[in-house]
Protein backbone atom coordinates (compact mmCIF):
# COMPACT_ATOMS: atom_id res chain seq x y z
CA UNK A 1 0.00 0.00 0.00
CA UNK A 2 1.02 3.45 -1.10
CA UNK A 3 0.76 6.19 1.09
CA UNK A 4 -0.64 9.22 -0.28
CA UNK A 5 1.82 12.42 0.34
CA UNK A 6 1.52 16.26 -0.15
CA UNK A 7 3.74 18.32 0.20
CA UNK A 8 2.54 21.38 0.48
CA UNK A 9 0.02 22.52 3.54
CA UNK A 10 -2.25 25.63 3.47
CA UNK A 11 -1.85 27.39 6.91
CA UNK A 12 -3.85 30.55 8.22
CA UNK A 13 -2.06 34.03 7.36
CA UNK A 14 -2.74 37.79 7.29
CA UNK A 15 -0.90 39.60 4.69
CA UNK A 16 -0.37 43.38 5.19
CA UNK A 17 -0.13 45.64 1.87
CA UNK A 18 0.45 49.09 3.03
CA UNK A 19 -2.34 50.15 5.39
CA UNK A 20 -4.28 46.76 4.38
CA UNK A 21 -4.57 43.60 5.94
CA UNK A 22 -6.41 40.80 4.55
CA UNK A 23 -6.70 37.46 6.41
CA UNK A 24 -6.54 34.63 3.91
CA UNK A 25 -4.57 30.92 3.15
CA UNK A 26 -1.07 30.73 1.90
CA UNK A 27 0.36 27.31 0.96
CA UNK A 28 3.36 26.18 2.77
CA UNK A 29 5.98 23.41 1.89
CA UNK A 30 6.11 20.56 4.13
CA UNK A 31 8.99 20.20 6.31
CA UNK A 32 9.08 16.65 8.33
CA UNK A 33 11.71 14.28 9.63
CA UNK A 34 12.23 11.09 7.72
CA UNK A 35 13.78 8.19 9.43
CA UNK A 36 15.61 5.54 7.67
CA UNK A 37 16.27 2.52 8.73
CA UNK A 38 18.16 -0.47 6.88
CA UNK A 39 17.82 -4.18 6.98
CA UNK A 40 20.43 -6.15 5.67
CA UNK A 41 21.94 -9.55 6.95
CA UNK A 42 20.69 -13.42 6.20
CA UNK A 43 18.10 -15.68 8.07
CA UNK A 44 18.72 -15.30 11.83
CA UNK A 45 21.13 -12.88 11.68
CA UNK A 46 19.30 -10.34 9.90
CA UNK A 47 19.78 -6.95 11.64
CA UNK A 48 17.35 -3.78 11.29
CA UNK A 49 19.40 -0.58 12.29
CA UNK A 50 18.43 3.31 12.14
CA UNK A 51 20.92 5.43 9.47
CA UNK A 52 19.32 8.69 9.76
CA UNK A 53 16.64 11.07 10.44
CA UNK A 54 16.52 14.27 7.88
CA UNK A 55 14.10 16.71 7.89
CA UNK A 56 12.41 16.77 4.09
CA UNK A 57 9.12 17.48 2.19
CA UNK A 58 7.19 14.35 1.77
CA UNK A 59 7.11 13.04 -1.43
CA UNK A 60 9.93 10.23 -3.79
CA UNK A 61 11.08 9.52 -0.15
CA UNK A 62 11.81 5.70 -1.66
CA UNK A 63 14.46 7.67 -3.72
CA UNK A 64 15.50 10.06 -1.33
CA UNK A 65 16.53 6.77 1.35
CA UNK A 66 18.60 4.43 -1.46
CA UNK A 67 19.76 8.00 -2.90
CA UNK A 68 21.25 8.73 0.60
CA UNK A 69 22.19 5.47 1.20
CA UNK A 70 23.85 5.61 -1.96
CA UNK A 71 25.63 9.26 -1.83
CA UNK A 72 27.01 8.00 1.51
CA UNK A 73 29.28 4.66 0.00
CA UNK A 74 26.85 2.34 2.26
CA UNK A 75 25.34 0.91 -0.43
CA UNK A 76 27.28 0.49 -4.16
CA UNK A 77 24.64 0.05 -6.55
CA UNK A 78 21.12 -0.97 -7.69
CA UNK A 79 21.34 -4.44 -7.34
CA UNK A 80 22.21 -4.31 -3.35
CA UNK A 81 18.39 -3.65 -2.80
CA UNK A 82 15.93 -6.16 -2.39
CA UNK A 83 12.64 -3.28 -1.17
CA UNK A 84 12.15 -0.32 -0.14
CA UNK A 85 8.69 0.82 2.01
CA UNK A 86 7.33 3.35 4.55
CA UNK A 87 7.15 1.01 7.54
CA UNK A 88 3.48 -0.12 8.63
CA UNK A 89 4.11 -2.36 11.69
CA UNK A 90 6.64 -1.05 14.75
CA UNK A 91 5.20 2.70 13.76
CA UNK A 92 1.68 2.42 12.79
CA UNK A 93 1.20 6.26 14.36
CA UNK A 94 4.07 7.86 11.98
CA UNK A 95 4.16 5.37 9.10
CA UNK A 96 4.76 8.03 6.92
CA UNK A 97 7.73 9.19 8.49
CA UNK A 98 9.80 6.00 8.57
CA UNK A 99 10.95 4.69 5.78
CA UNK A 100 12.60 1.50 5.51
CA UNK A 101 14.76 -0.27 3.18
CA UNK A 102 15.71 -4.12 3.06
CA UNK A 103 19.29 -4.88 0.95
CA UNK A 104 19.57 -8.44 -0.63
CA UNK A 105 20.66 -11.05 1.79
CA UNK A 106 23.97 -11.00 0.17
CA UNK A 107 24.98 -7.43 0.43
CA UNK A 108 26.83 -6.23 2.77
CA UNK A 109 26.55 -2.50 3.49
CA UNK A 110 29.56 -0.40 4.28
CA UNK A 111 28.00 0.72 7.99
CA UNK A 112 31.64 3.00 8.96
CA UNK A 113 29.96 5.30 6.74
CA UNK A 114 27.00 5.82 8.77
CA UNK A 115 29.33 7.92 11.30
CA UNK A 116 29.90 10.90 8.40
CA UNK A 117 33.17 11.50 9.46
CA UNK A 118 34.67 12.48 6.24
CA UNK A 119 32.02 14.27 4.01
CA UNK A 120 29.57 15.62 5.77
CA UNK A 121 27.83 19.65 6.44
CA UNK A 122 29.75 22.34 6.27
CA UNK A 123 29.00 23.39 10.11
CA UNK A 124 30.22 20.42 11.08
CA UNK A 125 34.48 21.40 9.91
CA UNK A 126 35.20 18.86 7.57
CA UNK A 127 39.32 19.13 7.25
CA UNK A 128 39.82 19.47 3.27
CA UNK A 129 41.72 17.21 1.76
CA UNK A 130 41.26 14.26 4.26
CA UNK A 131 38.29 14.79 3.71
CA UNK A 132 38.31 14.56 -0.42
CA UNK A 133 41.02 11.30 -0.02
CA UNK A 134 38.38 9.42 2.32
CA UNK A 135 35.76 10.11 -0.85
CA UNK A 136 37.88 8.63 -3.09
CA UNK A 137 37.87 5.50 -1.02
CA UNK A 138 34.06 4.85 -1.33
CA UNK A 139 32.95 6.41 -4.59
CA UNK A 140 31.68 3.74 -7.11
CA UNK A 141 33.22 5.92 -9.87
CA UNK A 142 36.82 7.20 -9.99
CA UNK A 143 37.82 11.09 -10.74
CA UNK A 144 37.34 11.88 -14.61
CA UNK A 145 39.46 14.56 -15.92
CA UNK A 146 38.38 13.61 -20.01
CA UNK A 147 37.14 16.61 -22.01
CA UNK A 148 35.17 14.60 -24.47
CA UNK A 149 31.61 15.56 -22.28
CA UNK A 150 30.78 19.72 -22.99
CA UNK A 151 28.12 21.97 -23.47
CA UNK A 152 27.78 25.63 -24.74
CA UNK A 153 28.43 28.73 -23.14
CA UNK A 154 24.46 29.55 -24.64
CA UNK A 155 23.07 26.37 -23.56
CA UNK A 156 24.29 26.93 -19.79
CA UNK A 157 22.83 30.07 -19.78
CA UNK A 158 19.57 28.75 -20.63
CA UNK A 159 19.51 26.35 -18.21
CA UNK A 160 18.36 28.39 -14.94
CA UNK A 161 15.54 29.30 -16.83
CA UNK A 162 14.32 26.13 -18.32
CA UNK A 163 14.72 25.12 -14.42
CA UNK A 164 11.87 27.60 -13.39
CA UNK A 165 9.14 25.93 -15.81
CA UNK A 166 9.21 22.92 -14.31
CA UNK A 167 9.63 23.78 -10.85
CA UNK A 168 5.85 23.14 -9.54
CA UNK A 169 5.88 23.28 -6.15
CA UNK A 170 7.89 26.18 -5.61
CA UNK A 171 5.63 28.33 -7.90
CA UNK A 172 3.07 27.34 -5.37
CA UNK A 173 5.34 27.60 -1.83
CA UNK A 174 8.09 29.52 -2.98
CA UNK A 175 10.48 27.92 -0.35
CA UNK A 176 12.38 24.40 -2.02
CA UNK A 177 15.36 23.70 -3.28
CA UNK A 178 15.26 22.27 -6.57
CA UNK A 179 18.34 19.64 -8.53
CA UNK A 180 18.03 18.74 -12.16
CA UNK A 181 19.23 16.43 -14.60
CA UNK A 182 19.62 18.20 -18.40
CA UNK A 183 21.49 16.95 -21.45
CA UNK A 184 23.65 19.16 -23.46
CA UNK A 185 20.55 20.10 -25.66
CA UNK A 186 18.95 21.89 -23.03
CA UNK A 187 16.20 18.81 -22.56
CA UNK A 188 15.42 17.94 -18.47
CA UNK A 189 16.15 14.54 -17.71
CA UNK A 190 15.52 14.40 -14.12
CA UNK A 191 13.83 17.01 -11.27
CA UNK A 192 13.21 16.87 -7.83
CA UNK A 193 12.56 19.48 -4.82
CA UNK A 194 12.90 19.53 -1.42
CA UNK A 195 13.26 21.47 1.59
CA UNK A 196 16.62 21.07 2.22
CA UNK A 197 19.50 21.04 -0.62
CA UNK A 198 21.01 17.82 -0.25
CA UNK A 199 17.60 16.04 0.68
CA UNK A 200 16.84 16.87 -3.21
CA UNK A 201 19.98 16.03 -4.75
CA UNK A 202 19.19 12.32 -2.84
CA UNK A 203 16.15 12.59 -4.26
CA UNK A 204 17.50 12.92 -7.67
CA UNK A 205 20.46 10.42 -7.61
CA UNK A 206 17.73 8.08 -6.04
CA UNK A 207 15.80 8.51 -8.88
CA UNK A 208 18.85 7.87 -11.63
CA UNK A 209 20.01 4.56 -9.26
CA UNK A 210 16.43 3.05 -9.71
CA UNK A 211 16.47 3.94 -13.64
CA UNK A 212 20.14 2.72 -13.59
CA UNK A 213 21.66 5.99 -15.33
CA UNK A 214 24.43 5.82 -13.20
CA UNK A 215 27.41 6.83 -13.48
CA UNK A 216 25.21 10.14 -14.60
CA UNK A 217 28.60 11.42 -16.89
CA UNK A 218 26.83 12.51 -19.63
CA UNK A 219 24.20 14.75 -17.86
CA UNK A 220 24.55 18.26 -16.08
CA UNK A 221 23.59 18.98 -12.62
CA UNK A 222 22.12 22.32 -11.81
CA UNK A 223 21.10 23.19 -8.47
CA UNK A 224 18.96 26.06 -7.74
CA UNK A 225 20.99 27.36 -4.71
CA UNK A 226 24.26 27.55 -3.61
CA UNK A 227 27.57 24.86 -4.07
CA UNK A 228 28.91 23.13 -0.98
CA UNK A 229 30.96 21.02 -0.40
CA UNK A 230 28.60 18.21 0.28
CA UNK A 231 26.34 18.64 -2.94
CA UNK A 232 29.39 18.33 -5.09
CA UNK A 233 30.43 15.48 -2.53
CA UNK A 234 27.04 14.01 -3.64
CA UNK A 235 27.41 14.76 -7.15
CA UNK A 236 31.09 13.38 -7.75
CA UNK A 237 29.73 9.95 -5.97
CA UNK A 238 27.32 9.46 -8.95
CA UNK A 239 29.76 10.29 -11.52
CA UNK A 240 28.49 13.60 -12.28
CA UNK A 241 30.94 15.94 -14.50
CA UNK A 242 29.38 18.90 -14.91
CA UNK A 243 27.76 21.05 -12.27
CA UNK A 244 25.91 24.68 -12.84
CA UNK A 245 24.95 26.36 -9.64
CA UNK A 246 22.54 29.56 -9.32
CA UNK A 247 24.30 30.19 -5.88
CA UNK A 248 28.14 30.63 -4.95
CA UNK A 249 30.38 27.93 -4.79
CA UNK A 250 32.55 27.44 -1.26
CA UNK A 251 36.15 26.98 -0.88
CA UNK A 252 35.95 23.70 -0.19
CA UNK A 253 33.57 22.80 -3.20
CA UNK A 254 35.81 24.04 -5.49
CA UNK A 255 38.77 21.84 -3.97
CA UNK A 256 36.75 18.59 -4.12
CA UNK A 257 35.58 19.65 -7.97
CA UNK A 258 39.12 20.11 -9.23
CA UNK A 259 40.00 16.99 -7.65
CA UNK A 260 37.43 15.01 -8.86
CA UNK A 261 37.93 16.75 -12.13
CA UNK A 262 34.50 18.23 -12.33
CA UNK A 263 33.79 21.45 -14.19
CA UNK A 264 32.17 23.67 -11.59
CA UNK A 265 30.15 26.72 -12.32
CA UNK A 266 28.67 28.97 -9.78
CA UNK A 267 26.51 32.45 -10.10
CA UNK A 268 24.72 31.24 -13.31
CA UNK A 269 21.66 34.06 -13.60
CA UNK A 270 21.13 37.12 -15.01
CA UNK A 271 23.04 35.55 -18.30
CA UNK A 272 26.28 35.46 -16.35
CA UNK A 273 28.08 32.62 -14.47
CA UNK A 274 31.86 31.96 -13.35
CA UNK A 275 33.99 29.05 -14.47
CA UNK A 276 36.01 27.65 -11.12
CA UNK A 277 37.50 24.26 -12.35
CA UNK A 278 37.24 21.95 -16.05
CA UNK A 279 36.34 25.33 -18.20
CA UNK A 280 37.49 22.86 -21.21
CA UNK A 281 33.75 21.47 -20.70
CA UNK A 282 32.10 25.01 -21.35
CA UNK A 283 32.18 25.38 -25.53
CA UNK A 284 33.20 29.07 -26.01
CA UNK A 285 32.15 30.82 -29.88
CA UNK A 286 35.32 30.85 -31.67
CA UNK A 287 35.44 34.15 -32.15
CA UNK A 288 36.08 34.62 -28.00
CA UNK A 289 39.60 34.34 -26.54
Amino acid sequence: MKIKESPIKGVPVTKINGNQSLATMDKLAIEEPLEIRLAFGAGLTRTVKNISVTMRTPGSDAELATGFLFTEGIIKDKNELASVNHCFIACAENKENVIQVELAEDATPELKNTDRNFYTTSSCGVCGKGSIAAIKTVSSFQPDQSNDFFITREMMLELPSRLRLYQDIFDVTGGLHACALFNTAGELLLLREDVGRHNALDKLIGAALERDLLPLKNAVLLLSGRASFELVQKAAMAGINIIGAIGAPSSLAVQLADEFGITLVGFLRHKRFNIYTMGQRILMPKYEN
